[in-house]
C-alpha cells in the first residue's frame, strides 16, 4: 500500500521515517521534504478574520509520475506524510484517511510512554512493527 511513512515534528525535524524499499530511501526522503512546503501552505489561515480549519487530513499534497503524497497535521502541528505508489489505483481516499487515523493513534500511544522525551525521534520497536503493518495494508 504505502511505500513511505514519515512523522515530522512541529519544528520540521524528522521524528520517524520508514520505507518499504531501502534502495529508494533517499528519493522518498526528498519527496517527504518537498511535501512540507505544501503542508505549510495548506495550514496557513487565509486571513485573520477566518478561523483556522479543524480538518486534520490535508488530502493529496501533490503527485509525481511514480508517487502520490498525502498529508495530515495534528492539533499540535505534528505532520504525518504518507507516500503511496501512483500505480495503486485501487487505493481510495477513505483508506488513506484510515491509514492516517491508525498512524495518529499509534503516535499518540508512543508519545504517551513516560520514557519518551518529546521532540526526540521515535525509536520504539513496537511502534515500528505497527507502522509496518499499516504500510502493508494489514491494519
Amino acid at each position: 500500500m504505502a511505500v513511505c511513512i514519515s512523522i515530522i515534528g512541529k519544528d520540521n525535524a524528522p521524528l520517524y521515517l520508514t520505507t518499504a524499499d531501502m534502495d529508494k530511501e533517499l528519493e522518498l526522503q526528498y519527496r517527504v521534504h518537498a511535501a512540507l512546503d505544501v503542508v505549510e501552505e495548506k495550514c496557513q489561515p487565509i486571513s485573520k478574520a477566518t478561523p483556522e480549519s479543524k480538518e486534520l487530513y490535508l488530502g493529496m499534497l501533490y503527485s509525481t509520475e511514480t508517487h502520490k503524497i498525502y498529508g495530515f497535521v495534528t492539533n499540535t502541528k505534528i505532520k504525518f506524510v504518507i507516500v503511496v505508489d501512483s500505480g495503486n489505483i485501487a487505493l481510495r481516499e477513505n483508506e488513506v484517511r484510515a491509514m492516517f487515523r491508525n498512524l495518529h493513534m499509534l503516535y499518540t500511544d508512543a508519545v504517551c510512554n513516560p520514557f519518551y522525551a518529546p521532540g526526540e525521534p521515535l525509536a520504539s520497536k513496537k511502534f515500528d512493527r505497527a507502522v509496518q503493518k499499516i504500510m502493508g495494508g494489514n491494519a
